[in-house]
């Protein structure tokens, strides 16, 4: 599976544990009618791949959902979801607003009429 939009929020590497695992997250927001905010982790060799991307890129990233059941200490069974990264790239960009500039009125020559083909065409 794949979600892709601009990120929003990028989170700093975290350890957890005596063993040292690894988890970094970031949250995108989808590009489409009614916009999703996404949190997305990437756990451990994973989460160097997000130290070349930051705030505002457009990217497309690959996941997997992964769930898991838990009993509380009351004996209850409890549900969770998570969305785990395992790759990340940047979408192209689309063109900006940076257009190139436009020459001067003096860099344009009028027509000359005398120049022109003789042709049947009505127009």
């Amino acid at each position: 599976m794949e979600v892709s939009g601009k990120i929003k929020w990028l989170d700093e590497t975290k350890t957890y544990g005596n063993n040292g695992f690894r988890k970094r997250e970031v949250v995108i927001t989808t590009e489409e009618q009614y916009p999703q905010h996404i949190l997305v982790e990437f756990v451990q060799d994973k989460c160097d791949l997000l130290n070349a991307f930051e705030m505002g890129q457009k990217v497309k990233i690959g996941i997997n959902l992964r769930g898991r059941e838990w009993v509380n200490p009351q004996g209850e069974t409890k549900y969770f979801n998570s969305i785990q990264g395992w790759r990340i790239e940047v979408l192209e960009a689309t063109p900006n607003s940076e257009m190139p500039p436009i020459p001067p009125p003096s860099a344009f020559e009028p027509a000359d009429e005398a120049e022109e083909p003789d042709d049947d065409l009505p127009f």
